[in-house]
């Protein structure tokens, strides 16, 4: 039991098992046409909550209810999703779409949908 423990912890397999689901109206991004988008630029949600992808690589998200924000890096994939690595050792990747009313919208590994606003 606890050989298999240590294998799970020396080789985590989070980012190999999301599995994201689009939906066949929404529109992925390629890797230049995401990175243009978002590098440099804040982006907000409904609930205020707001993204900020500076320039260099960095990254802050900042939480609307409370005004406590997570910071952390990005690398945006090839396949319409960014990673986020965070200071604090988490780590998470999402994927990015147009919707079909041209709203990019974030949608988590879990099937969650956050649009954001224009």
């Amino acid at each position: 039991m606890f050989r298999f423990f240590l294998v799970c912890t020396l080789f985590p397999l989070p980012l190999l098992a999301q599995d994201w689901v689009a939906r066949d109206s929404d529109s992925l991004f390629n890797q230049a046409g995401l990175d243009a988008l978002l590098r440099g630029e804040t982006i907000t949600f409904y609930d205020d909550g707001e993204s900020q992808f500076f320039e260099d690589g960095r990254y802050t998200y900042t939480y609307a209810n409370n005004g406590g924000t997570g910071y952390g890096y990005f690398t945006v994939m090839t396949d319409s999703t960014i990673c986020i690595e965070f200071v604090t050792g988490f780590s998470r990747c999402d994927m990015y779409v147009r919707d079909v009313d041209g709203r990019l919208t974030v949608i988590t590994a879990a099937g969650d949908r956050f649009p954001t606003r224009p």
